[in-house]
């Protein structure tokens, strides 16, 4: 695995008790309006995709789907979760902004 800097984030946000990991918790965390973003493993169902998409539109969570697997999250964050909600707005956007950058340098 590479290192990506939003990876390390999710770390920190996780250490920091920010992130909601797994589908229970994280939709729970989306319908209590606590998410602030919601980030998706790329070999997450179309099923789940379209759940959280559904469960997000309302009020206007940004869901973004990562170039790594559950695998591979489970590996960065040692939790194995295809999906998780970053409750907290300062580390969504800073999450938010590295995933843009790494999309831009790879040119994704």
């Amino acid at each position: 695995m590479t290192d990506k800097k939003y990876l390390s984030m999710l770390g920190l946000a996780r250490r920091a008790g920010r992130l909601s990991m797994g589908h229970d918790m994280a939709l729970k965390a989306v319908k209590e309006k606590k998410a602030k973003l919601v980030v998706l493993a790329s070999d997450v169902s179309e099923r789940l995709i379209e759940e959280f998409k559904r469960a997000c539109e309302c009020d206007g969570i940004n869901i973004l789907i990562i170039d790594e697997t559950i695998n591979e999250i489970h590996c960065a964050l040692g939790y194995k979760a295809g999906v998780i909600t970053v409750n907290d707005e300062n580390f969504s956007k800073r999450i938010e902004e590295l995933i843009n950058q790494e999309v831009v340098a790879h040119g994704d």
